[in-house]
């Protein structure tokens, strides 16, 4: 959490737009053969021939989506690819290429945004995606970070929200509320270091939590087991804004009720014990929490026993009748209907 004041510092200036793109992105190779033409020409050249193309973006804002004083820059842009490879993922589709844009102040040197990058490539290099273009310009405000996510897909197997029928299971990837509860010791550590800045904080009893906030995985493998298995999601969607706002999510496109069994929900361990030192409600947290970035799709009953026992799926729910209304189904099977109390960037 301490900044070393006496590191190098290279002013961007000496470099230019053009000569800063070409530093920071001269590192990444091409390795898919989708793309014919990458960075260094007005536009990026893809080919996907007879495949189906899907893009999604997201814009990540310092002070809102996230806080310099405990988010090191080298997390900060492996997550800003996690966050935005979770989307395309979340149509059941394969990522290819990404691209990125930063609006950065002068109080940034280079090396602050060599680290930047340095994520940007292990999570391009981990998740085999290309870097394919993007922008840099000055920021007044800060830093902001625009990253576009470009995969690709047979028709056939892409998953829309829309695409739920009555008696579906409801089914999540991974466990919940991890992200969350790692946001809470982050930030009050912050407040500890405001007091004592001589401080150091021990997160080693935290350390999946943490891991969870600074540092998520998209989950590239979902798709593929499920290809795998041979199972084919009638519905899909990330989970970026919390378990409620998504299942309500699934339900308004599908036109159907869905029924959540707060007993099926998957927590970890370090989740709970968290969750009691901080005096928050478990469910409360899984369901409003955001940023776990699992996939929660829904499945034909008849596909169940090819699910059944993976540690990597959890059935909680299933859909029911047309315009039913989302509910959750209390332990002492009370049915309480769902809100949308997820993150709001506009709260």
């Amino acid at each position: 959490m301490l900044e070393d004041k006496e590191q190098e510092r290279t002013s961007l200036e000496k470099l230019g737009e053009f000569g800063l793109i070409e530093h920071l992105t001269k590192g990444f190779e091409i390795k898919q053969a989708s793309t014919l033409k990458g960075i260094g020409d007005d536009a990026t050249v893809l080919d996907f021939k007879d495949k189906k193309t899907v893009i999604s973006t997201d814009l990540l804002i310092e002070g809102v989506h996230f806080d310099l004083a405990y988010m090191p820059l080298k997390h900060l842009g492996y997550k800003s690819i996690m966050v935005n490879l979770s989307d395309i993922y979340a149509m059941n589709a394969t990522a290819t290429q990404v691209t990125i844009s930063i609006a950065v102040s002068n109080r940034f040197p280079l090396e602050a945004l060599e680290e930047l990058y340095a994520g940007v490539a292990t999570a391009c290099k981990t998740y085999n995606v290309d870097l394919v273009g993007g922008d840099t310009t000055s920021s007044k405000t800060g830093l902001m970070i625009s990253v576009t996510a470009i995969g690709i897909a047979n028709e056939e197997d892409i998953a829309y929200r829309s695409g739920a029928q009555p008696n579906d299971l409801l089914v999540v990837s991974g466990d919940l509320g991890a992200a969350y509860m790692g946001l809470q010791v982050l930030e009050r550590e912050k407040e500890v270091f405001k007091v004592n800045p001589n401080s150091q904080p021990d997160l080693e009893p935290y350390s999946y939590i943490v891991e969870r906030q600074l540092k998520p995985e998209a989950r590239k493998d979902i798709p593929e087991l499920l290809k795998q298995l041979e199972v084919h999601p009638t519905s899909m969607i990330d989970i970026s804004d919390g378990l409620s706002s998504e299942i309500l999510h699934l339900s308004k496109s599908s036109g159907l009720g869905i029924d959540l069994y707060e007993d099926k929900i998957p927590l970890d361990p370090t989740v709970i014990s968290a969750c009691e030192e901080f005096k928050i409600d478990s469910t409360l947290v899984a369901l409003s929490g955001g940023e776990d970035y699992e996939l929660l799709f829904t499945i034909d009953q008849k596909e169940f026993p090819k699910i059944k026992g993976n540690p990597n799926l959890t059935v909680i729910g299933h859909t029911t009748g047309k315009d039913e209304g989302a509910y959750l189904i209390s332990r002492n099977n009370t049915k309480i209907p769902l809100t949308a109390q997820g993150w709001n960037s506009f709260d």
